[in-house]
């Protein structure tokens, strides 16, 4: 008898820690780390630039946390308000709130919570500014993308993608309380960067996005339509990269990587679009990872830059 309990406890026992981290992993699947992450890789190189050198590390540390709060927030409202919508399209069949392991209820509080305590957090730890553009970068994303623009306008990821620059802000604020043109440099980089980077995902997923009822540029136009915005949003983000080189702490690094990576990222557009007006699909995704890489060297490079010595 001792023997079957003993062999049960601890059956129970492992039950339990795998539900319960099932439980947050499928929360954490709510604030899109992926998404996350990708904001965060910016945050860090505005504050440095900000600074001038290495901000203070409890700085960087507290803006991340209220970064990744703000993030989250933003990211299970965007779930919890399209879950109709992720449960016809393959690419979010397996979100938390389709295969329904998290409450709507559960979902919505959660964000609520996120994104309270992001402002809070941010406004204690840092400025009452970094707390105001955290608001409104969960604003802007649930309320001006998810909400108003995704589901009605072919241009949603133009005028959306504007929550995805306010990391550059935020961490731009919390170093100097202000925000100063490099800032807003950086900003316009991640704008223009966002449609050559989402595009080529809408053209690869277009069946899902039609079949949600998204109207995602990949869904109402052509191949070739898309492939040529691709290109002329490349070549944008790429002049633009170029505005920064006068800021104070950017010197030879970043201007060559600016170049060299630019060129990389504008080739690749130049291939999707010839493919496009052959009349194949070509390699979206290529393009859509190799934007991603684009980004974070660029912003490696607007890193390390301050701290090099000549």
């Amino acid at each position: 008898m001792g023997d079957v309990m003993s062999t049960q406890i601890p059956t129970q026992e492992a039950k339990s820690r795998r539900s319960f981290g099932r439980t947050v992993k499928n929360y954490v699947a709510l604030t899109k780390p992926r998404v996350m992450e990708l904001l965060l890789v910016v945050t860090v190189p505005a504050m440095i630039l900000a600074q001038g050198g290495l901000p203070d590390l409890w700085l960087v540390v507290a803006t991340l946390i209220g970064g990744a709060m703000s993030a989250g927030s933003a990211g299970a409202f965007n779930c919890y308000i399209d879950r109709d919508m992720d449960r016809k399209m393959k690419r979010t069949e397996n979100r938390p709130l389709v295969t329904g392991e998290i409450s709507d209820r559960n979902a919505l509080v959660f964000a609520w919570v996120l994104g309270v305590l992001s402002v809070v957090w941010l406004l204690a730890t840092t400025n009452w500014l970094a707390a105001a553009l955290s608001a409104a970068a969960i604003f802007f994303y649930v309320v001006i993308y998810t909400l108003l623009l995704k589901r009605h306008s072919e241009q949603n990821i133009i005028w959306g993608g504007i929550a995805g620059c306010f990391p550059v802000l935020i961490g731009w604020a919390a170093v100097t309380g202000s925000l100063d043109w490099p800032a807003w440099v950086f900003f316009l980089i991640i704008f223009l960067w966002t449609p050559a980077h989402y595009w080529p995902l809408s053209m690869r997923y277009r069946d899902d996005y039609a079949a949600a009822g998204v109207p995602m540029l990949g869904v109402v136009r052509g191949r070739a339509t898309v492939g040529l915005q691709v290109i002329l949003y490349a070549w944008a983000t790429v002049v633009s990269s170029l505005l920064l080189i006068p800021a104070p702490g950017i010197g030879w690094l970043y201007t060559a990587v600016a170049l060299l990576a630019g060129g990389y990222f504008i080739l690749q557009s130049h291939r999707l679009y010839g493919s496009a007006i052959r009349g194949k699909e070509g390699k979206p995704m290529q393009v859509f990872h190799g934007s991603i890489t684009y980004l974070s060297v660029l912003s490696i490079a607007i890193a390390v830059d301050p701290l090099l010595p000549f």
